[in-house]
């Protein structure tokens, strides 16, 4: 047999593997997706009045959750090549579905930040390992790859949330909470077990060395967290995260509240939820692929201006349908956010410290964004009597400032200070 069958043959395995690694991967982050996205502007009406809550005290429930990921995402970075993705994946798991029994049976409002916290934190052990590991099996195809990952990530929720809705209605609170939280952990343990990196898959070590199409991808540019945090790229990138990623997430807890303050009963508020998560999901695919076509930046930078656009308008929207329209807008962006940052990572950092220095802008989104974010919204629209105007516009100005950041995000030259 010559030897290019046997490197015919071989690619041919490595790749059914790789898409083994990237359907696992998508799998296990499904329903942590739909807890994140999902349960807290769902639940949110649920939980203010089960537990007598203010709006205000609730909107940090993703202040918890994002602060989780700022804490875990650099040391779930540090751990993915030592530990490995299954182990990571499986930790994961067992933390999502232990969070929503818990929350199942809460008494008040701490145990619903204890839910956030630890959902963050679970979406972060699967998360992290699994866009670092699909980048790892195509090189050649890390928008592609990681935007299936986000896909389903962001678009979970979009899936789920109606299903909850349903079951919520018919099957009560508690009983929705428990099924969620088995499915939750037999989906991930069978979905985790096929997403270790190449280098720990047999057969596979040497893939990366061997393969003259994937070596140059690793080799250009391969900053250590140390270095990537000394070039301006990196603190733009940061920046982005915290300013975007505030404006972002925060339609997670004002969309079904918005629609109810316009009149709109739960069923149809959740519509809004819906869209936005839709949206969410499907840009992560979508633009993960048109950024390997005409660069990160551009498509970052255009999807950004659409959600800007969107929050300047919703203040004078009353239609359900537009008003659900301009919240697609918004999750369109913040789904590129993710999509595109961490493919645009690598590229100006290299692969292989991806995990660790990813960890390390997501500390913006963890300790900045949710508390510029999620964290003052309930508090200003409160403050307002109501009104929503002041903190869609202030959300419109996080969006277009992170369009012109974006913009000046450059490749560093390996060495820069």
């Amino acid at each position: 047999m010559s030897a290019n069958v046997i490197n015919a043959t071989q690619q041919e395995l490595r790749n059914r593997r790789g898409i083994l690694a990237v359907l696992g991967s998508a799998g296990a982050i499904f329903f942590p997706g739909s807890l994140v996205f999902g349960f807290p502007g769902l639940m949110g009406p649920v939980w203010r009045e089960m537990l007598a809550i203010e709006s205000g005290a609730l909107s940090y429930t993703m202040f918890f959750m994002l602060a989780s990921l700022g804490i875990f995402m650099f040391f779930v970075g540090k751990w993915t090549m030592s530990l490995g993705v299954r182990k990571l994946m499986i930790i994961g798991t067992f933390l999502a579905s232990a969070a929503t029994i818990m929350v199942t049976f809460a008494t008040n409002l701490i145990m619903v930040y204890v839910w956030a916290f630890l959902v963050g934190a679970s979406s972060c052990f699967i998360y992290s390992p699994g866009i670092n590991t699909v980048q790892r099996w195509f090189p050649q195809k890390r928008g592609l790859v990681s935007g299936i990952v986000n896909l389903t990530f962001g678009i979970s929720a979009a899936a789920m949330v109606p299903i909850y809705r349903i079951m919520l209605e018919s099957l009560g609170y508690k009983a929705l909470c428990l099924i969620v939280a088995v499915i939750t952990i037999i989906i991930g343990l069978i979905a985790s077990q096929f997403t270790e990196m190449p280098e720990k898959v047999k057969g596979f070590q040497l893939a990366n060395t061997t393969n003259k199409e994937t070596k140059p991808v690793a080799e250009p540019l391969s900053f250590t967290p140390q270095e990537a945090t000394k070039t301006k790229s990196f603190w733009l990138i940061w920046a982005i995260w915290a300013l975007m990623g505030a404006a972002g997430v925060s339609m997670v807890t004002i969309s079904v509240n918005f629609g109810m303050s316009k009149g709109y009963s739960l069923a149809a508020a959740a519509t809004i939820l819906s869209v936005y998560n839709l949206a969410n999901g499907i840009s992560r695919l979508v633009t993960g692929m048109i950024s390997d076509v005409i660069g990160r930046n551009l498509t970052l930078a255009i999807t950004f201006v659409g959600a800007g656009v969107a929050y300047l308008i919703l203040p004078h929207s009353s239609s359900l349908v537009t008003i659900s329209i301009l919240a697609g807008l918004i999750g369109f962006g913040y789904g590129t956010l993710f999509a595109c940052s961490a493919p645009l990572i690598s590229d100006c950092f290299g692969i292989k410290h991806f995990g660790v220095i990813l960890g390390l802008v997501f500390t913006a989104y963890g300790f900045i964004a949710g508390i510029i974010g999620p964290g003052i919204s309930g508090y200003v629209v409160s403050a307002n009597g109501g009104n929503y105007n002041g903190i869609f516009y202030y959300m419109a100005i996080l969006c277009l400032v992170s369009a012109v950041l974006v913009m000046l995000v450059k490749k560093p030259v390996y060495g820069e200070k």
